[in-house]
């Protein structure tokens, strides 16, 4: 399945794992921060795990888990300087400049919107140059809701104003994708592969994108 943009007039794109490839992110906190924790306390990576799981799941969807701030104090890490450390994994999703060129040319409400802080996304843009393709570029902590949260919405909503049944949005989670369904956002796709390095997903409510275009 690929993107129809007939009758759109507003395309909102997620960042990681429909833009860009989610391995750089994956790996970072499955694997990086474990790895530099236990380093630093002299523990094992499975000790390190049965730690640091517990913190990650009570935090999924809500602003501190995408809070380089709040993570860097929890456990007392730099988190910006270690993503630094590993920017050779950020990478574009295949197709994914093509389509931001096509929806720059047929579409007048191009936006990011991003659960990412926004030093994560200055840094990212560092190395992407993601900007060039957009009207706006929202990150969550600046509407004081995450995606997942119908607050997002409304105050995307009001900052600025488009038509749900004429837009498009594209993410690669279902939780997000529920919350904009629940806002009344028409067209929803959901991303095969976000993690180039991860199998595909088979089920999803919503269209599910292998490619692009």
């Amino acid at each position: 399945m690929t993107v129809n943009l007939q009758g759109i007039q507003t395309v909102l794109l997620d960042m990681d794992g429909t833009l860009l490839d989610l391995h750089f992110d994956n790996y970072f906190w499955q694997t990086y921060v474990y790895q530099v924790y236990s380093d630093k306390h002299q523990i094992e990576f499975s000790e390190t795990k049965h730690l640091l799981d517990p913190e990650f799941t009570s935090r999924r969807g809500t602003l501190d888990w995408y809070s380089v701030n709040f993570w860097s104090e929890k456990l007392g890490l730099d988190i910006m300087d270690l993503k630094r450390q590993v920017v050779d994994k950020i990478a574009y999703r295949p197709q994914a400049k093509e389509f931001l060129q096509r929806c720059g040319e047929e579409i007048p409400d191009v936006r990011l919107i991003t659960n990412g802080h926004r030093r994560v996304l200055d840094l990212k843009l560092e190395y992407t140059q993601l900007d060039q393709y957009f009207d706006s570029m929202i990150c969550s902590h600046e509407l004081g809701a995450p995606k997942e949260q119908q607050r997002f919405w409304q105050e995307l909503q009001a900052l600025q104003g488009f038509d749900p049944e004429t837009t498009i949005f594209i993410d690669d989670s279902e939780a997000v994708l529920d919350s904009a369904y629940q806002f009344g956002i028409k067209h929803l796709y959901n991303i095969a592969r976000p993690d180039s390095n991860l199998d595909r997903e088979r089920q999803s409510k919503y269209k599910l994108l292998e490619a692009f275009i």
